[in-house]
């Protein structure tokens, strides 16, 4: 479920490094990480690529049973199962809502939280309340023609803004369906998610899939201890910009947590 790799155990200042954990989006899974992974742990980071029940290696899971909770779940048995503690907890677009809803049970072993292009509820809210109401009807209308009512087919890797040729064709071959309760559960307290360091980053260069950002943008401006970011890359930042990306996030590991 976890993917790690030590950092260098013999050198005392890559022990003192925090590990991350990098949770996918929809219709992804931890192999989406892959390049930015590479980066982090090249420069010493510990570093843990779990795939959500349903998604990615996991896909022969998938059922309309699989809600909000159980992904909630699988985050929490990574930091429980790998003894994880003192991560940089990072979320892409839907892992927002996962990750938000696990800090409850995991805030006390995240250094700081990083939503890339990630959604930031408030406690009852399902992540259909926060898209616009044009992305929630072409969701359930989409669920009903294409997914028998219950889950999201895969999509074109362009609507992330994957347009490389090659790396369209590397995200289509692996892209799965997504279930769609995940998407219309409410997540539960949110309020460690809420009053912990973090960062947003928007990613900035235009993609069909566009989240929300006035509610961080507004948290930031309020919160001494949240960040609002900007990074030059499509939505799927982490396959077409993972270098970049990778540097944004070992700033958010170095940042003073209190």
């Amino acid at each position: 479920m976890a993917d790690l790799l030590p950092a260098g155990s013999e050198d005392p200042e890559n022990r003192a490094l925090s590990p991350f954990v990098l949770l996918h989006g929809g219709r992804h899974g931890g192999w989406c990480w892959k390049r930015t992974a590479a980066r982090l742990r090249s420069a010493g980071h510990a570093v843990y690529t779990p795939t959500l029940t349903g998604l990615g290696e996991r896909s022969h899971l998938l059922s309309p049973a699989i809600g909000l909770d159980t992904h909630i779940q699988d985050l929490v048995g990574v930091f429980g199962y790998e003894d994880v503690d003192d991560a940089v907890l990072v979320a892409h677009s839907y892992g927002g809502m996962v990750a938000c809803g696990a800090m409850e049970r995991v805030a006390d072993r995240v250094r700081a939280l990083v939503l890339v292009d990630g959604y930031l509820p408030r406690a009852g809210e399902s992540m259909m309340d926060l898209v616009d109401p044009a992305t929630a009807e072409y969701t359930m209308d989409l669920a009903a023609r294409d997914g028998e009512g219950w889950f999201l087919p895969p999509t074109d890797a362009a609507v992330w803004g994957v347009t490389d040729p090659a790396d369209n064709a590397w995200v289509n071959g692996k892209t799965t369906a997504h279930p769609l309760k995940t998407y219309r559960d409410p997540v539960g307290p949110t309020d460690r998610a809420w009053a912990h360091p973090g960062v947003f980053i928007e990613c900035l260069v235009p993609a069909a899939i566009r989240v929300p950002t006035a509610r961080p943008r507004e948290r930031a401006a309020v919160d001494r201890r949240f960040r609002y970011w900007t990074l030059e890359a499509p939505h799927d930042a982490m396959i077409t910009a993972p270098h970049a990306l990778a540097e944004k996030l070992r700033a958010a590991s170095r940042l003073d947590p209190r």
